[in-house]
């Protein structure tokens, strides 16, 4: 745990789960930037309505919690940051309202606070969903590192929300800054968007944040390739599931088996769970969302299909794919199997064999890799 000092104060904060010696901080510059800005221009108002969008690990709402702001993401695990880095600085939890991406903020907003997302698609998604919540007086503020923030970005802000400009580059990080135009149309969001699965009469809804929403990414095509079928009576889980099209491939080659999705993300599940009902509405599923395998009981999983992120938030890690195969090998019943797939130069297979004891190469092409290990 690292402390931020900014001029609302000085706070405790930690990434979730928390591991040790975590070389990552709760936050970066721009949060830092953006507190600094708000500090000197004497926002929040007193009783002004606060609205944080993509507040990774809440370091924002725990430094503005005494505004009672409503903070809106798309990660269960920025949720439980935030709620563990309040309770460490001792506050009212009751000031922190946590909205997913697909809930309706509680408007109108005079201040919206947005660290900028790294897809694009999830911004232009968010700012459709709040621009009816803002009204002449709303000061909307962005933050981002300036890697993160192009001319596409302002483009956007531009076409949703008005008028935008950009401040001085400050520790590698930028403020954008958008004047609400009530005479602007941006017109109708385009998401959840879809596509036909290949080779099959599936149509795949995907909501904004969904990794390769327009059409099936090479690693999970080379996955679907190889999945296993069985007429056996088995408990699959579909680990960081996205729009679910691994678990629903799994389901259709495993007709008496029960499937279990799991993603963090809510759009991820929301989108899972629309395909499922869609292809097999006579068959029913879970839908986890939560820390992958965390929360399912210990030897209960005959296989885990598994096409782990590389990051965690913005973050390049493996620590998040290596706390999945941890996950999935106390989740499986002795004999059960991983199934994962990832780029070669991850390693993955030297992490699998110190874990399992043992791993197998069922395909591989030039970029992409798929793994298997069995629990002993």
């Amino acid at each position: 745990m690292q402390t931020l000092a900014v001029p609302q104060g000085a706070f405790a904060l930690a990434r979730y789960p928390q591991r040790a010696n975590d070389p990552l901080r709760a936050w970066d510059a721009a949060d830092e930037y953006l507190l600094h800005h708000l500090h000197a221009a004497g926002l929040p108002a007193p009783e002004s309505s606060v609205l944080i969008l993509n507040d990774s690990c809440g370091a924002l709402a725990v430094a503005l919690a005494a505004h009672r702001p409503q903070s809106l993401s798309d990660s269960h695990l920025a949720h439980r940051a935030a709620l563990a880095n309040a309770h460490y600085n001792h506050l009212d939890l009751g000031n922190l309202r946590l909205l997913t991406s697909l809930d309706d903020p509680t408007g109108p907003f005079d201040l919206v606070l947005c660290k900028i997302p790294k897809t694009l698609a999830l911004l232009q998604d968010q700012l459709h969903r709040i621009r009816p919540h803002c009204h002449p007086h709303t000061r909307f503020v962005g933050a981002g590192m300036v890697r993160s923030i192009h001319s596409s970005t302002l483009e956007l802000c531009e076409r949703s929300i008005g008028p935008t400009r950009t401040s001085l580059a400050s520790k590698k990080a930028r403020l954008v800054f958008c004047t609400y135009d009530a005479d602007l149309d941006p017109g109708p969001s385009p998401y959840p968007t879809n596509y036909v699965l290949e080779g099959t009469d599936y149509t795949l809804i995907n909501h904004a944040n969904l990794f390769s929403r327009e059409r099936l990414d090479i690693g999970t095509r080379l996955f679907l390739e190889q999945i296993p079928s069985s007429d056996a009576p088995l408990h699959i889980a579909d680990l960081g599931c996205g729009n679910g099209v691994i678990g629903l491939v799994a389901a259709a080659r495993n007709p008496s088996a029960e499937l279990y999705f799991a993603d963090e993300s809510f759009m991820a599940i929301a989108s899972a769970r629309a395909n499922f009902s869609a292809a097999f509405p006579s068959r029913t599923a879970t839908f986890a969302i939560t820390d992958g395998l965390a929360d399912r009981p210990k030897n209960s999983l005959d296989l885990v299909l598994c096409n782990p992120p590389c990051h965690q938030q913005r973050a390049v890690d493996d620590a998040t794919a290596r706390r999945m195969f941890r996950q999935a090998r106390t989740a499986l019943k002795k004999g059960g199997t991983l199934w994962i797939v990832g780029n070669r130069h991850l390693g993955y297979h030297s992490k699998l064999k110190r874990l399992f004891g043992h791993c197998t190469t069922i395909a591989s092409n030039r970029k992409f890799i798929m793994l298997k290990a069995t629990k002993h």
